[in-house]
């Protein structure tokens, strides 16, 4: 032991203020936890942009203008829908549905009962089925369909606690309604999975910290086989994951869809933070008392952990360079709580070791028999096959950096996705009923054409007629399904009439059918969604399509922009009219296509963070690369099995790089300290076995623990968590076999030294 140093006398202090410290902790956390329940949920996929995107300001503004209210899509299956008795089902739940508070239903039956004033459906069902069958507008809104009828149902909700209460009523409807021939009741649209969403994101939490606490007891009891010390290692994860929640408050966060990775990953950094200071401090050498060690252990691990703490502080600070929301302030969220995380463990954690008398290895001895043996044949064993576990290491992050973004010519890039299908369970029966509407009916994806006139023009009838070829030219594209807008009420009067489904083009038919336009703004309250009231300034079509990913909505855009200005550009009456494709699936869009960007400008920036940490610790530069080794494999490798198994890139599994790389670096950290502590004896031999006894161990243990705690995730029913829990765990475990293999292989090969002949 060398003399008392200077840190020594602060840790002393620190030490000596122990009741203050746990006084102080014990009222903070309370407090921290109330703070933490205020926090709000967004499971919108479509919210995942910055305020600041040009297309976010855009679409809110549309919203000002056109409120986007909820709708859902209930689909009545039987055998015969229009048959009387299915027809009667269909009435009894409209009658019920009808009396959700705040919603509307509207459905064809209630368009042919305004042209059929006082007619019955179910005795004149043919009457109906010729009504419905005989244009396609009906099909393509997924009101009828060969062995279905829809219900569309509308309503506002000022936010989500609102929205669940009137699904909950629709659902309330659906199942007190007995229906005799109608088979089944499919509940489709984005309601009912950002219902799902927000609320399996919020439970994930509650899921896996139970199995997470249920692996850090186990292995911390079979390793340090103390009671005293799992206690003192618990409270200090539990202080420091309710500050951290707490911050989010603070900060003005809200959870959404990858929030719920915040305190796991502040719990399993700063877990592998405990986890060294305490294998240091139960590994207590003969003639030195408890207190003076533990002054010694905490010094030190002082500069490791501070290093390793202000490097994965400075990787998740990284991640504000995302376009994407949720990512930006799970990085920044993160950040916080790791910062908060270096003042419990040098302050919370020596008082809790010191009140609850943790034991050390003199008196309690860990288990680390196998280890033992397995890293006393380590140096030698790594020596031999240096050069193809650094080979082999590079050719597997070659082939990881392949998978991930493609190879010209021979592999694409690997998928993203951001369909907001793809974070509901498959096996749920909302997931089941969307993909039904997709095979049977049409996209769910939605875009939305903002078309803003000069004032009092939008109901111009040589304006309204252009908007009409327009839409009618839309139906014509690819992968378009259906186009609402102004004209589609004045068709559907015509068709009701008996006239067609098609409206005049010759201008002064047409603008006998739009004389009374104006008027029926006042009666009725579905064209308002399409033209702007009150300054008769701006009207939207609906456009809804079946290729939702990036590529297809942004071909879509393009091909919209192209359709107007050979459809309208040229019209004199459209001179000062301007048109903008906005909407929610826009803003989805944008999201899939930031996602690998993001993954590569938070991971390369990252890397240089840490790297620029990594050099006020090692003095040697090629320790500095090599440093790296382990987690830029473990990331690789990671996207290489990602690729060869299928998992698609999403809003969670992005960060896999950053994540991994901010937390793994901790080991190379605490691995590289203590090897420059033992270079002194001049044999990189003795560094080695040196390294492997100090800090392998907590190595190997930390690994553990994490890898156990992530794969608590995979009892989720949320896929982005399952698949990030999964994956991650794995990558800690490739970094840990990285850590012990390509590590020790590259340094031999660097140093040029060989084992002697002792080993």
């Amino acid at each position: 032991m060398p003399a008392p140093s200077r840190l020594e006398s602060i840790f002393r202090r620190i030490v000596a203020l122990r009741l203050p410290i746990l006084l102080i902790t014990a009222l903070a956390v309370p407090a921290a936890a109330w703070l933490a329940t205020r926090i709000p949920s967004d499971g919108a996929i479509g919210q995942l942009m910055v305020p600041s995107d040009p297309d976010y300001v855009a679409t809110r503004s549309f919203q000002a203008v056109f409120p986007e209210g909820q709708v859902v899509l209930l689909l009545l299956e039987a055998e015969d829908p229009f048959a009387p008795a299915a027809l009667a089902d269909t009435v009894k739940l409209e009658a019920a549905l009808h009396r959700v508070p705040g919603a509307t239903a509207i459905s064809a039956l209630d368009v042919y009962r305004r042209a059929h004033p006082g007619a019955v459906p179910a005795e004149s069902a043919e009457a109906f089925r010729r009504f419905a069958t005989g244009t396609d507008a009906f099909r393509r809104q997924g009101l009828v369909g060969d062995h279905f009828l829809g219900l569309v149902m509308g309503f506002r909700s000022q936010d989500g606690k609102a929205r669940d209460a009137t699904l909950a009523a629709i659902d309330a409807a659906v199942d007190g309604t007995p229906l005799a021939a109608v088979s089944k009741v499919r509940r489709v649209g984005a309601p009912y999975v950002e219902s799902w969403i927000e609320r399996e994101a919020g439970e994930a939490s509650l899921r896996y910290f139970p199995v997470f606490g249920l692996f850090v007891v186990a292995i911390t009891l079979f390793l340090y086989r103390s009671w005293r010390s799992l206690l003192a290692i618990l409270l200090a994860l539990g202080t420091t994951v309710a500050l951290a929640v707490a911050a989010g408050e603070l900060l003005g966060f809200t959870f959404t869809v990858v929030s719920s990775l915040v305190p796991l990953t502040v719990m399993v950094t700063t877990l592998a933070s405990l986890v060294y200071i305490h294998s240091r401090f139960v590994d207590q050498p003969e003639g030195v008392s408890t207190d003076a060690h533990q002054l010694y252990a905490l010094s030190n691990k002082l500069l490791p952990v501070t290093a390793s703490t202000v490097a994965a502080v400075l990787g998740f600070a990284a991640l504000a360079v995302s376009k994407i929301r949720p990512i930006r302030e799970m990085g920044v969220w993160t950040a916080v709580g790791l910062a908060l995380s270096w003042v419990v463990v040098f302050t919370v954690f020596p008082a809790l070791q010191k009140v609850l008398r943790t034991p050390t290895g003199r008196m309690v001895p860990i288990r680390t028999q196998v280890y033992d043996r397995l890293t006393a044949a380590l140096p030698q064993w790594t020596w031999r096959w240096r050069w193809p576990l650094l080979v082999g290491s590079l050719a597997l992050s070659a082939a990881g950096l392949g998978a991930l973004f493609g190879v010209p010519g021979h592999l694409a890039s690997m998928k993203v996705g951001v369909d907001p299908l793809d974070y509901v369970d498959p096996d749920l029966a909302i997931a089941q009923d969307m993909r039904f509407f997709r095979e049977h009916v049409s996209g769910l994806n939605v875009a939305r054409v903002w078309v803003r006139t000069p004032a009092g023009e939008a109901t111009n009838p040589e304006v309204l007629r252009g908007l009409d070829r327009f839409a009618s030219a839309v139906e014509r594209l690819s992968h378009v399904n259906a186009v609402v807008g102004p004209t589609t009420f004045l068709r559907l009067r015509r068709y009701v009439a008996g006239q067609g489904d098609t409206l005049p083009q010759e201008p002064e038919a047409f603008a006998r059918m739009t004389s009374d336009v104006e008027q029926l703004l006042l009666t009725e309250p579905e064209l308002r969604g399409f033209l702007d009231v009150g300054t008769l300034s701006n009207a939207q079509l609906t456009v809804t399509f079946s290729k939702g990913d990036e590529e297809g909505y942004f071909a879509l855009s393009h091909a919209l922009h192209d359709t107007w200005n050979r459809t309208v550009a040229k019209d004199p009456a459209f001179r000062g009219v301007e048109m903008q494709v906005v909407g929610e699936s826009l803003l989805q869009a944008k999201v899939g296509a930031s996602l690998v960007p993001t993954l590569t400008e938070s991971f390369v920036l990252t890397a240089a963070l840490i790297f620029v940490a990594f050099l006020f610790v090692f003095r040697s530069p090629s320790a500095r690369l090599m440093a790296m080794i382990p987690s830029v494999f473990a990331i690789l490798v990671t996207f290489l099995g990602m690729r060869l198994f299928g998992a698609p890139l999403n809003v969670a599994t992005t960060l896999i790089a950053t994540t991994v790389l901010g937390t793994t670096e901790n080991d190379q950290i605490h691995f590289f300290h203590h090897l420059q502590e033992a270079d002194g004896k001049g044999k990189l031999e003795l560094a080695l076995r040196h390294t492997l006894r100090v800090s392998g161990r907590a190595i190997v243990f930390a690994t553990l623990i994490n890898a156990a705690g992530f794969l608590g995730l995979a009892f989720s029913s949320f896929p982005p968590l399952r698949q990030f829990g999964i994956v991650t765990a794995s990558a800690f475990l490739l970094a840990m076999l990285a850590d012990f293999t390509a590590l020790p292989g590259s340094l031999w090969i660097v140093r040029r030294e060989r084992p002697g002949p002792e080993a």
